[in-house]
C-alpha cells in the first residue's frame, strides 16, 4: 500500500521528445500518449491559438490571411518562445486529460550541440508550462536507451538519430557520451531541399506536405539504378496557375544529396574521434539508426557500404527518443548520470 502511494506521487510525470517535426509525450506507467506535429495555428489578428498539433498541420498551406501555421521549433531548438510555451502547455494538458492542477516532473530530450542559452530557453518554457521540475537530457543518449542498447556497460555503442531538425551522432559508453556531433540536417531540411530544387529547376512550386510525400515515396540516400517517376501537383511559376509535374527519383536524389552528404560527414567524424577500444566494439556491434530519417530509403546501406560497419534500423525508430526518455524517467539513478547540468 505504501509503495502504491509512493508511485502515485510520480504517476503524472512526463518524458517529452520536443522535436522540430513532432512532439511526443510519454506518461509514467502509460507509455506514449501524444504523438503530434510540433505546429501551432495562430490568429494573427487576435494572437489566439486556433489549433495545435495534427489539427494545425492540416491547416498548413491552406489557411486564410489571418491564420498562420507556425513551427515554434527550428533545428531542434526553440525559435519562438511564446508559441513553444503555449504548445507545451497544450500537450501537457492533453497528456493529463486536460486536468489543470497537475504539475509534473518533466524530462525533455534536446540535441547534443545546443548552447547554454538554448537549453535555458527549453527549461524556462517547460517551467512556465506548469512543470514542477525540468530535467534536460541528450536526444542521442535517449535514442540509444530507447533502441535497447546497453549504454550502462563499458562497451562502445553508436547511434545516429536522424530527426526532423537535426541529426545527432553519438558514441556512448558507461552511461556517458564519449563523442557527439550534431548537424542541422534532418527530415525538414530534406523537404526544403526538394522544394528548392523543383522551384529553381522547373519553376514549379510545391508545399511542405507535398515535399514530405515525395520524400517518403521516392527519395533515397543513394543514386538510383532504376528510374521511377511520380506526378505531383503544385503551381507553375511561369504561368501562375495550378499544374502537374512529373518528377523522377534521380531528380530527387540530386536535390537531397547535399543533405545526405552532411550526415555521412558527421558519422565519419564521430568514428575518427572514437577511442580504439570503443571503435573495436562498434565494428562488432554496428551502428543503430533512429528517428524518422532512419526510414529514408537506402540510408542504412549507404552508411554500411561507405564505412564497412554493420548498420541496423531500430524497432520503431520514431519513438526511440521518447521511449528512452521514459525509461530514464523511471530510473532516478540513471537520470542523475545522463541529465545535462
Amino acid at each position: 500500500m505504501r509503495l502504491r502511494s509512493l508511485m502515485s506521487l510520480f504517476s503524472h510525470d512526463l518524458a517529452i521528445d520536443l522535436g522540430t517535426a513532432n512532439t511526443l509525450v510519454y506518461v509514467m506507467n502509460q507509455g506514449v500518449v501524444v504523438d503530434e506535429p510540433s505546429m501551432v495555428g495562430i490568429n494573427t489578428r487576435t494572437g489566439d491559438i486556433e489549433a495545435v498539433g495534427q489539427e494545425a498541420k492540416r491547416m498548413l498551406g491552406r489557411t486564410p490571411g489571418i491564420i498562420s501555421a507556425v513551427r515554434p521549433m527550428r533545428d531542434g531548438v526553440i525559435a519562438d518562445f511564446n508559441v513553444a510555451e503555449r504548445m507545451l502547455e497544450y500537450f501537457i494538458r492533453k497528456a493529463h486529460d486536460r486536468r489543470i492542477f497537475v504539475h509534473p516532473r518533466i524530462v525533455i530530450g534536446v540535441p547534443g550541440g545546443i548552447t547554454h542559452v538554448e537549453r535555458r530557453a527549453v527549461y524556462d518554457s517547460a517551467m512556465r508550462a506548469r512543470a514542477s521540475q525540468v530535467f534536460l537530457v541528450e536526444q542521442a543518449m535517449m535514442a540509444a536507451i530507447g533502441a535497447g542498447l546497453p549504454v550502462e556497460e563499458p562497451e562502445g555503442n553508436m547511434v545516429v538519430d536522424v530527426g526532423g531538425g537535426t541529426t545527432d551522432v553519438a558514441v556512448i559508453s558507461l552511461s556517458g557520451v564519449v563523442f557527439s556531433k550534431t548537424v542541422t540536417v534532418g527530415g525538414h531540411a530534406i523537404d526544403e531541399a526538394i522544394i528548392r530544387h523543383l522551384k529553381s529547376n522547373y519553376k514549379f512550386l510545391i508545399g511542405e506536405r507535398t515535399a514530405e510525400r515525395i520524400k517518403v515515396d521516392i527519395a533515397a540516400a543513394r543514386e538510383p539504378t532504376e528510374e521511377i517517376s511520380i506526378e505531383v501537383k503544385g503551381r507553375d511559376l511561369v504561368m501562375g496557375i495550378p499544374a502537374k509535374l512529373e518528377i523522377t527519383n534521380v531528380d530527387i536524389y540530386n536535390a537531397i544529396a547535399p543533405c545526405v552528404d552532411q550526415i555521412m560527414v558527421a558519422v565519419r567524424e564521430a568514428l575518427e574521434h572514437t577511442p580504439p577500444e570503443l571503435s573495436s566494439d562498434i565494428c562488432d556491434r554496428g551502428i543503430v539508426l533512429t528517428g524518422g530519417g532512419a526510414y529514408l530509403q537506402q540510408l542504412d546501406s549507404r552508411i554500411r557500404d561507405e564505412i564497412s560497419i554493420p548498420v541496423s534500423i531500430a524497432d520503431n525508430p520514431l519513438h526511440c527518443v521518447v521511449e528512452g526518455t521514459g525509461r530514464v524517467l523511471k530510473n532516478v539513478a540513471l537520470l542523475s548520470r545522463v541529465m545535462i547540468e
